[in-house]
Parts: C-alpha cells; structure tokens; sequence
C-alpha cells in the first residue's frame, strides 16, 4: 500500500486520490483517500510513505532499443561530441592504446559517432581521417542516430567495397567526386561492415543487458517496445528471462528489411517462425512487425523521404528528396497481409513524404482487411504535411513521437532550418497539431539514440525546450507544446493503448495491473521544468517491486542513470 501520494490515475473523471492497495496478485485493489484504502491493509502489508510525491502508472517507452544500449556499453564511446578531425583522432588514438591487445587485427568498434559533430561545421568525413590513425586494425565509428557508419580503409578492404560495390537495397554507400567509397555508409549499407564485426561475449552481454534493464526500471519505465527486433535479440531475451533478470514487459517488433516488404506472405511465414521459436519467453508479447520507410533528415545524411526537394546551404532547392525504401503500394499490400493475421505494423518514418506513404499503406489495408483494432502505428513523425495530420483520426492510426528531441538545438536549428525553410522547418514534431485532429499519441525514447531520460521527455512535450535547449529558446511551444496531462498519458495510457495492452495497464484504477512508479515530487504540479529532476523512489511491475531507491542496488541503477542524463543527446530516428 502506498498513501500520501498524489495520485495521477489516468482515467477521465475521476477524483483525487491519495493511496493505492495492491493485492497479492499483482493487481491494484483500490485507489482513494487513504482513509479509505487503509481497510485494505492486513497485518503483513507493506506501507510506503508517498510524502507527497505523485504515483501514477509506469511509463510504457513506444519505442526503443534496449537491447543496443547494452551492447553499445560494451564498447568506447565518443558520447555525441563534436570535434575536429585533429581532435577526433586524438580520442580514437586513446582507445586504440586502451585496447592494445587487440593488434594488429582486432576491431576497434566505437559507439555514438556524432555524424553531424565534425568541426568545422561542413567538414566531410572521409576514410583517410581514420586512416591517419597509428593503426592497420579496421576501425568503424557507429553513428549515434543508428543510420549512419563511418570506417577506414581496412574496414572497407574487408567488406569488399569498391568503386564498383551498388548499393544495397534501402541503403547508401557514400562515394566522392572520383567514385570511390568515402568510408560512409548510410541506413541498410551498414551489415556490409557489421557482418564482419565479432558478435561481443554472449555472457558479457547478458550481463550489460540486465544493467540496463535496471537502469531502465530506474526511471520508471515498466514496459518496452523493442523497436528492432530478429533471432539475435530474441536469444538476449530469452536468456535474461531464464536469468530472471527481465523486470519490463517486452513487445518486440519483428524488423521486416525492404526486400521482405515487398513479399507479404514471406513476410508474415517470418514473424509467425520468430513468435513459434521464442513464443515460451517469460516477459515477451509477439505481434508487432517493423518497417523503415526512410532515414534521417538531419544534413549531411538527409536520407529522410521529403514531399518537397532538401535546400542547399543557401536556401537554394535541389533535386535531391530523400530515400524511400519501400513504396506505397508495397507497403500497403504487407500491412493488409499482416493486419488480417492480427499483426500490427510500426513503421519508421521520419520526413513528410515517408509519412504520407505509411497513411496511404494503411488507408489500403483499412478498406481491404476493415479492421480498426490493430492499432498501426508510425514513429518519430519529425515532419509532417499539415494536410495530413487528420489522417492519423480517421485511420486510426497511433502517432508514436519522441518529444524530447523537440528542442532548439544543433540538431534542429544547424542541421535543419537552412535545408528546409521557416515554412516546413514550423511543422516539426507537430504533437499539438496531431493531438487536435483526434490523433492518439503515444511516447517513446528511442534509447540508446539519446542517453535515457524519461521525466525530461515527459517535461520537453510541454515546453519544447527540456534540459538540452542550452538557452536557445523553446522549438515551436506555442504552437505544438502539449498539456502536462497530455504529456503524462502519452508515456503512460498512450502508449498501453498502442501496445494493445491498455486493458491491462496504462491507468491507475481497480483490477489493472498493479504497474505502478512512486516520485520524489508531484509532477502534476510543480514547475513544469522542475519534472526533468525527478527521482524514482519505486518502481513495480505487475505488483513486483523491480527497483527501490532505498536499497544498495537501487541507488547504484539510479546513479547510472543520472550518469548518462548528462551526456550529449545523439541524433534522432534510430529505428
């Protein structure tokens, strides 16, 4: 039982209420005042005092990668940075030395590569940089976004790519003025590389991945949806859960790459083998496939699906509109296939025109299958046409965003307004916009794409500036910020409901399941920057406490976690 709390219940209507009971079998017996829930304690009942912090359901992440963050652990990291290429080989030199052991052969792999960070702004990354190293091992810089790859000539020599290499389907292998490969690979170009990577120690990553679901648990998340999923991350889960150390609910989407889209029944044989072989994993609730319909918008990638040209520097347009990797009608053929079967689709989509293909794929599936109840669902939504924001209502489409990217910064402002204009620039993250059509949002982190930062999320919805604004100003609050009550529904309600496991859990009320997070302050009320430092006292999922801020393990999660909440944020749109 929990008591002097403010209780956020979720539920339209519903009055105050300052305790919670939770029954033995993991689900909520009552909510009310805490004279009226304290009937419910018996002798062996555990009381907590709220001391006034707000309790409300757990947070439901949309959409992440948890499993990556646990591999990326295991690895050096560049943390976001921007640096000059000087500066740059300074830092990989130091790794190179950590590693030693590694000569002559060994990969030096190192995570979050910023792909806009290299100064002077403009700079062009190029294999020779990272060939400049005191070094024949093959090197690769994985960018922090998740969409693009940067390795040396060794690397290159590896995986065989040439002048001559095509590229691969929904992917792109940069090449200069003279024709050869840059080093850069962007999107589905990357496995030519990573398929030669060492797969890390499967018990190093085992444990990696049962810090991270601690941390996780840390900041209140109590379910997840892992937003690329295949056999090897399935294997992951299937050991954390033998481990019991898989304290989150898990809804894994099956990633379906370009070439599966385009073979609708394949596509479905796939997700029902991958449910058969792992359907007995504690923890895991199959029926989401994933699609990528485009890359990022941030220059120089500027792999996103735009309805109109990208701008040069100069404002000027061009005739350059991004990548779509899987068309209209191919999309709606597979999202018919797998509605009928009771899958769900989540699709990347990141510039308008990947959006417009994602509503024009369900508009099809809609009028071929008439189901309404499976809850498709695109993600990350940057940009936008404002013609197609009641779409999302009418369709009953989920608008799954990532708000805490909603911010003025290098990200937003440098590497986006010159190339798009003040007038597509307004219409980024349009979560307001969205939300007074009838569209159902729904929030996710897409960690480890930015370091974990859950109450900042919730905070940045409002206010359009978070932590990371660096005094820059709000990104469009007047116009898209959202309600402190829309935010907390869309990390909590909203998202349940596009998991389809709103009957369940989302909202604090009696017979739910007792997914519960216990805060250091009421969120409902204090100062809307204010929610960003909030602390996770308990956490439970399905009545089990999975993190206590007053035990040894507790206070060790929740220090990684206020750890990682300062580093730099990476990109956006990492799956």
């Amino acid at each position: 039982m929990v008591h002097d709390a403010r209780v956020f219940t979720g539920v339209r209507g519903s009055g105050p209420a300052r305790a919670v009971a939770v029954g033995r079998d993991g689900r909520i017996l009552a909510v009310g005042s805490d004279a009226e829930v304290r009937r419910f304690a018996g002798r062996d009942t555990e009381v907590v005092d709220g001391h006034g912090g707000s309790l409300l359901s757990g947070i439901h992440d949309g959409h992440a990668h948890p499993t990556d963050a646990a591999s990326r652990s295991l690895r050096p990291s560049l943390d976001g940075a921007e640096q000059t290429a000087e500066d740059l080989r300074k830092t990989l030199t130091g790794f190179l030395k950590d590693t030693s052991g590694d000569e002559p052969d060994g990969w030096l792999v190192v995570e979050d590569w910023n792909p806009v960070g290299l100064l002077p702004r403009g700079t062009a990354p190029h294999h020779s940089m990272l060939d400049a190293l005191p070094t024949r091992r093959p090197v690769v810089l994985r960018g922090g976004d998740g969409h693009n790859m940067w390795v040396n000539q060794r690397a290159l020599d590896i995986a065989k790519i040439t002048a001559a290499t095509p590229d691969p389907i929904g992917g792109k292998i940069v090449k200069g003025p003279d024709g050869k490969p840059t080093g850069v690979l962007k999107d589905d170009a990357q496995p030519l590389v990573s398929r030669h990577i060492p797969e890390p120690d499967e018990a190093a990553l085992v444990a990696a991945a049962a810090k991270v679901f601690a941390e996780a648990a840390a900041s209140g998340i109590t379910t997840f949806m892992e937003a690329v999923t295949g056999a090897e991350e399935l294997a992951l889960y299937r050991a954390l859960a033998a481990a019991g150390k898989l304290p989150q609910r898990i809804v894994p989407a099956l990633r379906l790459t370009s070439e599966q889209a385009k073979d609708p029944r394949g596509a479905v044989a796939y997700a029902k083998k991958l449910r058969a072989d792992f359907d007995g994993v504690r923890g895991l609730r199959f029926g989401t496939v994933k699609v990528f319909l485009d890359g990022v918008i941030e220059h120089p990638a500027q792999t996103a699906a735009l309805l109109k040209p990208y701008l040069d520097k100069d404002g000027k347009p061009t005739d350059h509109r991004g990548d779509l990797y899987v068309s209209a009608a191919d999309f709606g053929r597979l999202t018919a296939a797998c509605n009928a079967e009771g899958w769900q689709l989540h699709a990347h989509a990141i510039g308008d025109r990947a959006v417009r293909t994602a509503l024009d794929g369900y508009a099809y599936a809609l009028r071929r299958t008439g189901r309404r109840d499976v809850r498709n669902t695109i993600a990350h939504l940057q940009l936008v046409d404002p013609a197609d924001l009641r779409r999302f209502a009418e369709l009953g489409v989920v608008a799954c965003m990532q708000l805490q990217w909603a911010t003025r910064n290098a990200w937003t402002v440098d590497a986006l307004l010159p190339y798009l204009g003040a007038a597509r620039h307004r219409w980024l993250y349009p979560a307001r916009g969205l939300q007074s059509h009838g569209a159902r949002l729904s929030g996710g982190s897409d960690w480890p794409v930015d370091p974990l930062q859950v109450w900042n999320q919730v905070r940045t919805a409002v206010d359009r500036r978070g932590t990371d604004a660096e005094g820059e100003g709000d990104l469009y609050r007047a116009k898209e910020g959202i309600s402190r009550t829309s935010s907390l529904l869309m990390h909590t309600l909203g998202a349940a409901r596009q998991l389809r496991m709103a009957h369940l859990t989302g909202t604090v009320e009696a017979g739910k399941q007792a997914d519960l997070v216990l805060l250091d302050r009421d969120v409902t009320r204090c100062p809307v920057a204010d929610i960003s430092g909030a602390e996770v006292r308990l956490t439970l999922a399905g009545g089990t406490v999975v993190h206590d801020g007053e035990s040894p393990s507790g206070r060790a999660a929740a220090a990684r976690v206020t750890r990682a909440a300062g580093r730099p944020r990476g990109s956006c749109g990492c799956g």
